[in-house]
């Protein structure tokens, strides 16, 4: 099944790795590292151009992809639990 993440974007809810809150984690340095690199490389799509709240890794076919959504990690957790039944 799909997670949607916002707006018009939608992922394979077992491709996720983790959802993770922008503000509690970009408190930390390897967070922040991880956000540049992945940025640098391509592999960052921001899913709105509103409020950021949460950031999702993916998997897709073998490409790291993360996803900047402004949907909450408590909404995003749900969608997917419920995708994953």
């Amino acid at each position: 099944m799909y997670v949607h993440l916002g707006e018009t974007t939608v992922v394979r809810a077992e491709n996720i790795l983790g959802i993770f809150d922008l503000d509690n984690t970009s408190v930390s340095k390897h967070t922040r590292d991880f956000l540049g690199r992945a940025e640098k490389a391509g592999q960052v799509t921001n899913v709105s151009y509103e409020l950021p709240r949460s950031f999702i890794v993916c998997v897709e076919q073998g490409k790291t992809r993360v996803y900047i959504s402004q949907i909450s990690t408590a909404t995003l957790k749900l969608r997917a639990a419920k995708a994953l039944q």
